[in-house]
C-alpha cells in the first residue's frame, strides 16, 4: 500500500444516500499501520484516565489496637503487641495504595501522530462513514437513531464533527453506544474502541490539516 496514495470514499447525506465522493489524503488515511504505536497510545490514554484514588489504611491509621491483646509470656501463644498488626485480620495493610499514586504516561508527538494515522487508516478499510452534514431541527433521539440506521452504522459509534449542533448533541446523549466529539479531541482509543465512525467532510479536512 502506497503511503501517499489518496483514498476515494463516498459521501452520504442524513438519509444514507450517496451524494458525492471525497479524496482522503494518503498521508493521513492511507499509511502503513503501526500496531506498536497504537498499542502505546491506548496504554497512555487508559493510564492517564485513572483517578488513582485507591487507598488502604496503614497500621497507624487503623482505629483501636492500643491495648496489648494478652500478656507477653505464659499463654503459649505468639507474642502480640497490637490487634492492628498487619498479620491480624482487620489490621493495617503493608505496602498498599496510598492515594497519591501517579499513573501518568507520555507518548512523543511523532509516535502519537503515527498512531492516529494508523487508526484512521484501519477505519477507512472498515467502519468509516463520511457525511456532508449532520443537523437536527428538534431535539429528538428517535430522529438521531434514524440517521444512524440510514448510514448503517453498527455497534459503538463515534461521531466527529467540527461544529456540534446543540440539538444533535442533546438527541444523542441518551444513547450509551454513541460518542460525539470534535477533531481536536479524537483519540486512538476512541477510534479503535468504536466499531463505526461517522465523520463530516469538514472534520476530515480538519484532521488532515492537523496531522500533515
Amino acid at each position: 500500500m502506497a503511503e501517499n496514495k489518496k483514498v476515494s470514499v463516498p459521501v452520504y447525506n442524513q438519509l444514507g444516500e450517496k451524494v458525492s465522493t471525497v479524496s482522503l489524503k494518503g498521508e493521513v488515511f492511507n499509511v502503513e499501520v503501526n500496531n506498536s504505536a497504537m498499542f502505546d497510545a491506548v496504554n497512555v490514554y487508559r493510564s492517564n484516565m485513572r483517578q488513582a484514588t485507591s487507598k488502604t489504611k496503614k497500621r497507624d491509621e487503623v482505629s483501636g489496637g492500643g491495648k496489648k491483646p494478652w500478656r507477653q509470656k505464659g499463654t503459649g501463644r505468639a507474642r502480640a503487641g497490637s490487634s492492628r498488626s498487619p498479620i491480624w485480620v482487620g489490621g493495617g495493610i503493608v505496602f498498599g495504595p496510598t492515594g497519591d499514586q501517579n499513573y501518568t504516561l507520555q507518548q512523543n508527538k511523532k509516535e502519537h501522530r503515527l498512531a492516529l494515522k494508523s487508526a484512521l487508516t484501519l477505519k477507512v478499510k472498515d467502519g468509516l462513514k463520511v457525511v456532508d452534514n449532520l443537523e437536527l431541527k428538534e431535539i429528538k433521539t428517535k430522529s438521531f437513531v434514524e440517521i444512524v440506521k440510514a448510514l448503517k452504522a453498527e455497534g459503538r459509534i463515534l461521531v466527529v464533527l467540527t461544529d456540534v449542533e446543540e440539538n444533535l448533541a442533546l438527541s444523542a446523549r441518551n444513547l450509551t453506544n454513541v460518542t460525539i466529539t470534535v477533531p481536536t479531541n479524537v483519540s486512538v482509543y476512541d477510534l479503535l474502541n468504536n466499531q463505526s465512525v461517522i465523520m463530516s467532510k469538514a472534520a476530515v479536512k480538519a484532521l488532515e490539516e492537523v496531522l500533515i
